[in-house]
């Protein structure tokens, strides 16, 4: 429920975006054997936005190569006895790398586009103002809610026509599978692509391409690259 509340108002800020913006929202399409959500997609002239919504709150930690992201939420809860007694409460949690995620939605929407090559295709992650991403270190689009709007309508430069926009909306509506598909149907999807994931990590395979990791040094350190580069960008540590 926290995750759809937080889902209500990106989506409610979307609908702020000019007519000429087609906004999508809860989206499955099919990869392969698995299925894909996808929170929201705008559709416009000047690109395709794919939008992963994090309703956290508390401190994020992470960066691109991690597999996974902490949230640091610090708690100060005073007790009232004979005196008046404060504690402090941490909790870490650990969750998986929204940004590998939101990368997976937008190479599913590019297979969707090949006619248009050079349309970009812009995976955006975006937290809501309870969360603090000022530690987050990505050089992809994580952002806050605050600055989702700026963000799409900076993009100007027109790649599509009026009709190329409607062929695209026709287009997700037809591979759209969220009628068909469940959502206990799509988890038991999702957790049997993670296994299989962690199978060829675990052989030292890119689950993206099927070549060969290599360990490679940048700057937040070490981690595993796919060999394939710069043709796949696959990273994890």
């Amino acid at each position: 429920m926290k995750g759809k509340r937080g889902e209500a108002k990106i989506h409610n800020l979307l609908l702020d975006l000019p007519d000429e913006y087609y906004v999508f929202k809860d989206v499955i399409l099919k990869s392969g054997n698995r299925t894909i959500q996808i929170d929201h997609i705008v559709v416009s002239k000047y690109a395709i936005f794919t939008i992963e919504t994090k309703n956290y709150r508390g401190e994020i930690f992470g960066n691109d190569n991690s597999l996974y992201w902490t949230q640091l939420i610090v708690t100060d809860v005073t007790y009232r006895r004979k005196w008046y007694k404060t504690y402090t409460y941490v909790t870490k949690n650990k969750f998986y790398n929204p940004v590998k995620q939101s990368m997976a939605h937008a190479y599913a929407i590019k297979n969707m586009v090949k006619e248009w090559p050079y349309l970009p295709i812009v995976p955006i992650v975006v937290f809501t103002d309870m969360a603090d991403i000022s530690k987050i270190e990505s050089q992809y689009c994580v952002i806050s809610e605050e600055a989702l709007y700026d963000t799409i309508i900076n993009y100007r430069t027109i790649y599509l026509s009026d009709i190329d926009v409607l062929n695209l909306v026709e287009r997700i509506n037809v591979y759209d599978y969220r009628e068909v598909i469940s959502d206990r149907e799509h988890v038991k999807n999702v957790k049997w692509a993670k296994n299989e994931t962690d199978k060829k990590l675990a052989s030292g395979i890119c689950p993206r391409c099927g070549a060969q990791l290599v360990l490679r040094k940048g700057k937040y350190g070490s981690f595993w690259g796919c060999s394939n580069y710069p043709k796949c960008r696959f990273t994890t540590h």
